[in-house]
């Protein structure tokens, strides 16, 4: 139950939007190993002009400038996984947006089981779910 917040300097297309929601979600899934239908993905603008690299606004830069922070539960990935995704997601995000600011991050947040969750239950209480004693069928 991955979530993505993906920040861009400009508003991209809607079919931009629809492919690197596309991409992204498709990416988490394959290489992070995360459950496709739960990745959520929120697409922010925050205008160039508001933006600075360097302490320098990049209102009048010709490449794309992009933050991804993906949130996932801590030990779930190995750090080759996490290679590979910000590897593939930074290839990803370049292929629809064109060439990116080299000071576009991808950054994987890693939260403990118990301090989020999805549907009013922790991570934890749905591990722990999964994993205790079931009881046994009556036989009839």
């Amino acid at each position: 139950m991955p979530f993505l917040r993906l920040t861009l300097d400009r508003e991209p297309p809607a079919e931009d939007r629809r492919r690197l929601a596309e991409a992204l979600t498709e990416l988490t899934a394959a290489v992070l190993g995360k459950n496709y239908s739960l990745t959520a993905l929120a697409i922010d603008v925050v205008p160039s002009i508001r933006w600075t690299i360097a302490a320098e606004t990049l209102a009048e830069s010709r490449m794309a400038n992009a933050h991804l922070d993906v949130k996932v539960t801590a030990g779930t990935n190995t750090a080759a996984e996490k290679a590979d995704f910000i590897e593939r997601a930074h290839a990803a995000l370049g292929a629809v947006l064109g060439p990116l600011a080299p000071a576009s991050y991808i950054v994987i947040d890693e939260l403990p089981a118990e301090s989020w969750g999805y549907g009013g239950r922790t991570q934890a209480a749905r591990r722990a779910a999964l994993t205790a004693p079931q009881p046994a069928a009556i036989a009839g």
